[in-house]
């Protein structure tokens, strides 16, 4: 399909030619100094099109979108909407044409109730409100799309799935015409994440436009159309009818890559150990945990983010206290030691966010991968650091991973999410010993990243590792783990073998769906 054709989706896989495009850009380009993040990128969409925009990590997806919805400004190019030249200068520009955006990181105000946050998100609203009128809209609105929020709860007491239906509820009550989503289904649960392409669909029947940000094959293959973006360029726009995800890959990274699968059977002795766990959260409480990992073992962690996967790998790391209970490393009891005697017993930690928790982003390259190592004999020489030390280790590290940075003086916050997250893991696998603690090491990366870490850490499995991980994407705990495990509400169900259970069974315990039964 021609990126500049003015053909619409009237049905899933059908064209409707002669209608003007609801969205068109041209040319578009987007420097950050001397970098082109949007280099030269022509799109559009028509009416009712459901279109997806598939890249790597750094791709230009976001800034692209973030310059039709007034976020950033384009240093070059054209945006034409609903068939007029429009300047959009300001997120508020976009919202009075119709766009709306749905962030990856929620715009929400926790302390506001739903209808607050609606009311506050909007300009629609007369300077004397109408609260009432404003109800009974956005209470037709779920009825009308089988959304079950509660409008009077206070958002920050909503788990992450209902705050994206939230965001979602802003949206539609100023009755967008384009609406953009960002990894809209990082957060939600398979069932979830059925039901909002459910409301997608319904939506495109309606004449509204959709623009969807993906890094997921799967979910690309379900809009209508999808563009590719490698380095800032398109790379091609495509219909999706009669494609695979091999043909997806091909054109996002160059070759069809594929979830590497364990092999060989786990030990018996168990390297760790955790026994009635309990602790306090920012988020949720951890009640009661048991849980053990064995020698050359994956156990992988599904569940909604939010529902206390965070607070324990802190306190397994011992960023966070225990409250209660015991955590044994090769038979050493580590409870409430501290991340340093954390370090010590051997066990290395992935945290989920990589930048806030792994890495100090204006330190070099070569200072994150030293960081907790400044004692060792590795960086140090006589009880001083060793620049020289420092400099072969982080050489071998960016050859060893294949850390693509100018040199190993960059900032760390210069890089690529997959080549930061690179640098953490080359630092906690030379610290780890015998565990390893892997909490989403794979979140909002591309799939070549992806498939490089998990060959990584199957690599480590095989060496003996116990390796705890925690991961959205439930295809991959399937393909990596030994057992499978469900976090929902601050507690630990253990689900069984990935041949025991199937992906509609995790993902109804990940929506609360109680305890797990054994199948048939």
């Amino acid at each position: 399909m021609n990126p500049l054709s003015t053909q619409a989706p009237s049905a899933r896989g059908a064209l409707n030619t002669d209608v003007t495009p609801i969205l068109r850009v041209r040319h578009l380009t987007k420097r950050f100094g001397a970098f082109a993040a949007v280099d030269d990128v022509s799109l559009q969409l028509v009416p009712g099109e459901i279109h997806g925009l598939l890249g790597e990590n750094g791709a230009g997806k976001s800034t692209l979108t973030a310059c039709i919805s007034g976020y950033h400004r384009p240093d070059a190019g054209d945006v034409e909407f609903d068939g007029r030249a429009a300047r959009i200068h300001s997120p508020a520009d976009a919202t009075r044409l119709g766009i709306g955006m749905v962030h990856q990181h929620f715009v929400l105000v926790p302390v506001l109730s739903v209808i607050e946050n609606i009311i506050a998100g909007t300009q629609r609203e007369h300077w004397l409100l109408r609260p009432a009128r404003v109800r009974a809209r956005v209470q037709a609105l779920c009825e009308q799309y089988g959304l079950d929020v509660d409008l009077n709860a206070r958002v920050g007491d909503l788990a992450v799935g209902q705050q994206q239906w939230v965001e979602i509820l802003k949206c539609l009550y100023q009755r967008v015409r384009l609406l953009i989503l960002d990894e809209p289904t990082a957060v939600l649960a398979p069932q979830e994440s059925a039901r909002l392409f459910e409301i997608l669909r319904a939506l495109s029947r309606q004449g509204t436009a959709l623009i969807v940000i993906t890094h997921k094959l799967d979910e690309a293959l379900q809009c209508d159309n999808v563009t590719v973006m490698r380095k800032g360029r398109t790379v091609a726009t495509v219909p999706t009818q009669g494609r695979d995800k091999n043909e997806l890959s091909r054109l996002m990274v160059g070759r069809v890559t594929a979830t590497p699968q364990r092999r060989g059977a786990s030990g018996t002795d168990e390297r760790l150990s955790v026994r009635g766990l309990s602790a306090a959260g920012s988020g949720r409480r951890l009640r009661g945990i048991d849980l053990s990992v064995r020698r050359g073992e994956i156990v992988g962690i599904a569940g909604v983010s939010g529902n206390g996967q965070r607070e324990l790998f802190e306190v397994l790391a011992g960023a966070r206290r225990a409250e209660s209970g015991q955590i044994l490393c090769d038979g050493q009891d580590v409870t409430n030691i501290g991340p340093a005697g954390i370090m010590r017993a051997g066990v290395g930690h992935i945290p989920q966010d990589r930048f806030a928790e792994g890495l100090v982003g204006e330190f070099s390259v070569a200072d994150n991968l030293a960081l907790g190592l400044q004692r060792t004999a590795t960086m140090s020489r006589h009880g001083f650091m060793s620049r020289a030390r420092m400099q072969a280790f982080a050489q071998s590290a960016i050859r060893d991973y294949g850390i693509a940075t100018r040199s190993a003086m960059t900032p760390v916050q210069t890089l690529s999410g997959g080549n930061a997250q690179k640098v953490v893991i080359a630092r906690e696998l030379f610290h780890a010993k015998g565990v390893l603690l892997a909490n989403q090491p794979t979140r909002g990366l591309d799939i070549g990243v992806i498939e490089d870490i998990y060959t990584l850490l199957l690599a480590k499995r095989q060496e003996g590792f116990a390796i705890l991980l925690a991961s959205d994407e439930l295809d991959d705990l399937f393909a990596l783990s030994d057992r499978i495990a469900v976090m929902y509400g601050g507690r630990l169900i253990m689900a069984g073998a990935p041949s025991e259970v199937s992906i509609e069974q995790i993902g109804h315990l990940m929506a609360g769906g109680g305890a797990f039964q054994e199948p048939g």
